[in-house]
């Protein structure tokens, strides 16, 4: 299977860079420099998104805000900003991952191939999950209560995902972000709190039942 990347990027040299060699690794490759243009590509539905968060106009934050419920491919985040605040911004916008530039090309590579694999696993596997009438579709990345399919973000859907797969179970938020985000969690603690905060207050929109716990000093758990 020959897998799509979409490159956006205003460094006109580091697109063709980068095209050049994931070309050679047997990707096909896409590519726009400004997110007006990105946007109208995103239709061709590519398997992975390679995105600069610091381009003129629209800059890549608000790119990925602008296209995440459309498409629920990884999104990379290549960055010169390595401050800890522009990694939980990355991260609340929708992001997948965060690679500084200047960076390794094989480990951007790696980085590349560690996702797909993870989406390819995830479209195979077809199971559910029930609970106090909470539906979590893992094949079609949903969460539902009665008839009501709730809306989270991609990555919000991840921590769910990962901690209702592990009930009873305690994860620190550096666990929790490094398991679902795919990088170094140092530092990103607060990202995941805030997305904690926003999964609690989606379902008790719906629902009473506290499904994610949170053990004082240690971190969160998915209820038994």
């Amino acid at each position: 299977m020959q897998y799509k990347i979409l490159l956006v990027d205003d460094d006109a040299a580091l697109l063709k860079m980068l095209s050049r060699y994931l070309s050679g690794k047997n990707y096909e490759i896409m590519t726009a420099e400004n997110g007006i243009t990105a946007i109208s590509m995103i239709q061709k539905q590519p398997d992975m998104i390679l995105l600069d968060i610091n381009m003129p106009g629209m800059d890549g934050l608000e790119l990925c805000r602008q296209i995440r419920d459309k498409i629920s491919c990884p999104i990379l985040f290549l960055t010169a900003k390595a401050e800890e605040q522009d990694r939980v911004n990355g991260l609340l916008s929708g992001g997948d991952d965060y690679i500084v530039k200047p960076f390794s090309l094989k480990e951007l590579e790696a980085r590349i191939i560690a996702h797909l694999k993870r989406e390819e696993r995830r479209r195979t596997d077809v199971s559910y999950r029930f609970s106090d009438g909470l539906m979590i579709d893992y094949s079609a990345r949903t969460v539902s209560l009665g008839d009501t399919v709730l809306d989270f973000t991609r990555t919000e859907y991840e921590i769910i995902e990962f901690l209702s797969m592990h009930p009873g179970q305690v994860f620190d938020r550096e666990r929790i972000y490094e398991r679902v985000c795919g990088y170094d969690a140092e530092g990103d603690s607060r990202g995941i709190t805030e997305l904690v905060r926003r999964i609690r207050n989606k379902l008790a929109a719906c629902t009473q039942t506290e499904y994610i716990q949170t053990v004082w000093g240690m971190g969160y758990q998915w209820r038994k």
